[in-house]
């Protein structure tokens, strides 16, 4: 079975309160501070790393970071939260410079989807495809099991309620909902990212060897904070997509209205609100669920993964059962310590528990927001975190680790060594997913077609004439 290469891209939100008297700064200005040390080293706001990722301001003035190539599960959580890291420490140094020119302000990064106004914000995962595999067809196929997904690896969100006369579908009350992605998506499957916001984005740019490759776009899943959540979201969708791909025989399941079902799904949290399909039936969030579990099972009773993380996979699927499980019986604390929204919901209903406050209180709205602080000490989930209320995947030696070290299986590690060795010469030099290139025009290009090669001696010879 070959191997498989994932990336996660997310998105920050950003804003900064000021002390007493002092002003906040609004978003282009923190960010400004926020990428100073690294447009002073690199003198560009998007630059890739010695780890092999991608730094860079987004529109709207959000930070993003996207990981390096990964062919691991475990490697990729390591290496989602070494962005995390890298993005909080920039924080940490615009706060310093604030500091510097009189300017009280503390700088706050949010690993979430929406801000206070409405805006959304995403969290996009790249599964490297062959390709022979026509992404528009095997999106359509998967979109009940993406509709669905929030069930086990939704961020969680409060949603306002809504009055009536506001030009929305319907009036409401507010609700917890699985998801903060769902209220933002406008189309099923497209090759639009901002314009429509689809749940698969089919733009054919597979930053590879384009007569090999292809890449699906996810743009549909929430950012996530636990490690479990976040190895789930993308173990399950990588183990559908290879049922898919290898014909593993599956219910037909298309859905009529997917933005329509993927905002029902996510305001039910018992998972049982009845979804159209095309064929005329209705099958509730569970039961999809239930039928794409069934599937991989299927796919690897017939040995469809046998790679050094069998036991990860193992224990994913034992995970998703037991979510799916869990939003069945309406009892979430089994899974509170492995899944965001249902850690995020425990804390909400504690402190209802305590005071009596409804979901339109500020002080749970400031749980919400602050559950996905990035800030060690400071977000509610890192605190939980070091309290030992959420599970981990990684060690903080691997994240630390990933910090500064490309993933050594895939050409990312080539990109890594590269970048080190370029800037230990003294020599400018340029890069991006696939090129390696010095910037004067003395040496050759490199082209880095295979995401899957991690040695290459026209890498070694460019790297050794840096110095010369």
């Amino acid at each position: 079975m070959q191997r498989r290469i994932v990336g996660i891209e997310t998105e920050f939100g950003i804003t900064s309160v000021g002390g007493e008297g002092g002003r906040s700064l609004g978003a282009d200005e923190i960010a400004r501070y926020l990428f100073r040390p690294v447009v002073e080293r690199w003198r560009s706001s998007n630059v890739f790393l010695d780890n092999g990722s991608r730094l860079y301001l987004d529109v709207g003035s959000h930070p993003e970071y996207a990981t390096a190539e990964c062919d691991g599960l475990r490697q990729l959580v390591a290496h989602d939260r070494a962005g995390e890291r890298i993005v909080d420490e920039l924080g940490q140094q615009a706060e310093q410079s604030l500091a510097e020119q009189a300017i009280d302000a503390k700088v706050y990064l949010f690993k979430n989807n929406t801000d206070s106004v409405g805006n959304s914000y995403g969290c996009h995962e790249n599964y490297l495809l062959d390709r022979s595999t026509q992404v528009r067809s095997i999106g359509t196929t998967l979109l009940p099991f993406l509709v669905s997904r929030q069930l086990i690896c939704g961020a969680g969100k409060i949603l306002p309620g809504t009055p009536a006369g506001v030009g929305l579908d319907e009036t409401r009350d507010p609700t917890f909902c699985f998801s903060q992605r769902a209220e933002h998506m406008w189309d099923g499957v497209s090759s639009a990212t901002t314009r429509s916001r689809p749940l698969i984005n089919t733009r054919d740019e597979p930053h590879a060897d384009s007569t090999r490759f292809r890449r699906m776009h996810v743009i549909v899943g929430d950012s996530n904070m636990i490690e479990t959540t976040t190895l789930l979201k993308v173990a399950t969708t990588r183990l559908v997509l290879e049922a898919i791909e290898a014909g593993v025989e599956l219910r037909p399941m298309a859905v009529s209205h997917p933005v329509r079902a993927i905002r029902e799904i996510s305001r039910d949290l018992t998972g049982t609100r009845p979804v159209t399909m095309t064929d005329g039936t209705t099958m509730n969030a569970l039961e999809i669920q239930r039928e794409f579990l069934a599937s991989v099972h299927r796919y690897l009773d017939a040995g469809g993964w046998e790679r050094q993380d069998r036991d990860v996979v193992t224990d994913c699927v034992a995970l998703w059962e037991r979510v799916l499980d869990a939003v069945e019986s309406g009892d979430h604390s089994s899974i509170a310590a492995d899944i965001d929204w249902a850690a995020k919901l425990q804390l909400i209903r504690q402190i209802q528990d305590k005071t009596g406050a409804d979901l339109n209180h500020p002080r749970l709205a400031q749980i919400d927001l602050t559950y996905h602080d990035i800030r060690p000490g400071r977000g509610l989930h890192s605190v939980l975190e070091r309290r030992g209320l959420v599970s981990r995947v990684v060690t903080d030696a691997e994240v630390e680790h990933a910090r500064t070290v490309a993933p050594e299986t895939t050409r990312a590690a080539l990109r890594g060594r590269f970048i080190r060795a370029a800037r230990e010469a003294g020599r400018d030099h340029t890069v991006d997913w696939v090129h390696l290139k010095v910037t004067d025009g003395t040496l050759p290009t490199v082209a880095l077609t295979d995401p899957f090669t991690n040695e290459d001696p026209r890498v070694d010879d460019l790297i050794a004439a840096l110095g010369r």
